[in-house]
């Protein structure tokens, strides 16, 4: 059945977005647990350093989608009033009891089966806490998957604004119908919009198991364009092309965020029905910079590609793998206020066949990371320095025996606040880091301590026209005085990193890693 309101157009949910934390969990639960087709991958539109997966039926037709924005390694967020806190999926009525065998299985949270307004309901739980309810009932799709929910069967909103709520979604197509306790349903032709009154409960709170917002079908941009005239007097309004559809954005009385997009151009206007959801692609206006993207968003694998678990471990982390790995490991230290894919996109053109490891660090300061606290702006706190220290070398320990790294290819690139915690890790821990590149660091753990770092290779870029780095701060004096091999270089340059550290880095590596070990890095010489 197609939703038709009276005027000949499109009607009901056309998407919900929801936030993840993990992102190979996400897939691993929407496509290998629940059987949707992962339709597409792409660099967020408002935000292209975000991923923002989608989910369907075989072609991702409007109605059958849910898609994520990946906020990975993201604290979860709270379920609250001005959001939506349930999503339902429709399945075949007779599939009910085999989805709660499946549930109990897998080990996916469940409860149920219960019924909601007349219908039988399994209510499940995602890895980030989002509840799916899968509602027993026929509701037919244009792509269906064997096994799989069909469609979108509704959402169910929390207001404080409960009749103010009601009415505004009745500007999509929706009617009033049946009203259970709190709870008042709004119906579309094919699917519904429950609207619980829960004034006196708390404010939603954005996070990973919390929705974004929820989409309405518009049959055409003509549609977008009458809806936005029609919402004239109610507030400020949005219109964003992304690239599949045209969309509008507005918040209900109740400040819940909703879409109003167009059934078209739809999934398959850049990529063939058959490979729908291979492709990352990016938006145009980040053309310039999308192989930076590429080595900063986050990877995963489908169900049946090969994939690489991760592992439980003191420091938040994520890997980056290049088509074609020359055994060379990165791991990356980012700078004050950064997190751990800020140095991916210049680490890959340092060493475009390196995998790369980015770590974040675990202290904060303004709700800032920070590799270690400070007493004031200028005093180091150095127990909590040296025991971050001891705490980082530990990570690589594990992270090389639980990912079988080669401690022989493994290069540590620290920037800012993280070449000085990776200076004090060299002092502290010999022999953990034996290659290293230090860009704009300071020797901040005082005093150093003796030790033999013979073996021990570090490059480090400070920028001549640096105004952060105090003069005489450098730690090549007392690497050197403990047996390291310390080439220090000044570039004309300021705090901030450019390409003058790519090309020496660049070269640093292919000359100090042993032979078989720079397959893959560029030579910044050649012409």
């Amino acid at each position: 059945m197609t939703a038709i309101a009276l005027d000949g157009t499109a009607t009901g949910l056309h998407h919900v977005t929801g936030i993840t934390a993990n992102v190979q969990d996400n897939v691993d639960f929407y496509v290998g647990f629940l059987g949707l087709k992962l339709v597409k991958r792409t660099g967020g539109y408002a935000d292209a350093e975000q991923l923002h997966l989608l989910y369907g039926d075989g072609i991702g037709s409007p109605g059958s989608l849910l898609t994520f924005l990946v906020w990975e390694a993201a604290g979860r967020g709270r379920t609250g009033i001005g959001q939506v806190s349930e999503v339902a999926l429709a399945v075949a009525p007779a599939s009910v009891g085999d989805w709660l065998t499946k549930a109990l299985a897998a080990h996916v949270p469940i409860e149920g089966p219960f019924r909601e307004f007349g219908e039988p309901v399994l209510r499940l739980k995602d890895p980030d806490g989002l509840i799916v309810k899968l509602v027993g009932i026929d509701m037919p799709t244009p792509a269906p998957l064997a096994g799989a929910p069909t469609r979108l069967r509704g959402v169910t909103v929390l207001t404080d604004k409960a009749v103010e709520t009601a009415e505004f979604v009745t500007r999509f197509g929706y009617r009033y119908g049946e009203r259970q306790g709190l709870t008042q349903r709004m119906m579309s032709e094919t699917d519904v919009v429950d609207v619980r009154d829960v004034s006196g409960f708390v404010p939603s709170v954005p996070g990973a198991g919390v929705p974004d917002h929820m989409a309405f079908r518009a049959q055409d941009a003509d549609a977008v364009r009458s809806m936005r005239l029609s919402l004239r007097s109610h507030g400020p309004t949005e219109v964003h092309d992304r690239k599949y559809f045209l969309s509008l954005y507005v918040r209900d009385p109740a400040g819940i965020l909703m879409e109003f997009a167009t059934d078209g151009p739809g999934m398959t206007v850049d990529e063939a029905q058959g490979e729908l959801g291979q492709t990352l692609f990016l938006p145009p206006q980040d053309a310039a910079r999308a192989e930076d993207l590429r080595a900063m968003l986050p990877q995963f694998a489908l169900p049946g590609e090969e994939r690489f678990p991760a592992r439980d471990l003191p420091f938040i982390h994520r890997f980056n793998r290049p088509e074609h790995p020359d055994g060379t490991t990165l791991v990356l230290l980012h700078g004050s206020g950064g997190h751990e894919a800020d140095l991916m996109p210049i680490a890959r053109r340092m060493a475009p066949h390196a995998t790369l490891l980015g770590v974040r660090s675990r202290a904060t300061e303004d709700g800032s990371n920070r590799w270690f606290r400070r007493i004031d702006a200028t005093t180091v706190d150095q127990a909590d320095l040296r025991g971050e220290a001891e705490a980082f070398a530990a990570f690589v320990e594990a992270a090389i025996s639980a990912y079988g790294l080669d401690r022989q290819r493994l290069v540590f690139l620290g920037y800012s606040n993280g070449a000085n915690l990776l200076a004090a890790v060299i002092q502290l821990r010999p022999g953990v880091v034996r290659h290293a590149i230090l860009m704009r660091g300071m020797q901040m753990m005082e005093p150093p301590e003796a030790a033999d770092l013979a073996g021990t290779r570090v490059l480090l870029l400070d920028g001549r026209d640096d105004r952060f780095v105090r003069s005489g701060s450098s730690p090549a004096d007392g690497l050197r005085a403990r047996g390291a091999n310390v080439d220090a270089r000044t570039l004309s340059a300021n705090h901030a990193l450019s390409g003058a550290d790519v090309t020496e880095a660049a070269e640093w590596l292919r000359q100090n890693l042993s032979d078989g070990e720079t397959v893959g890095m560029p030579d910044p010489k050649a012409t």
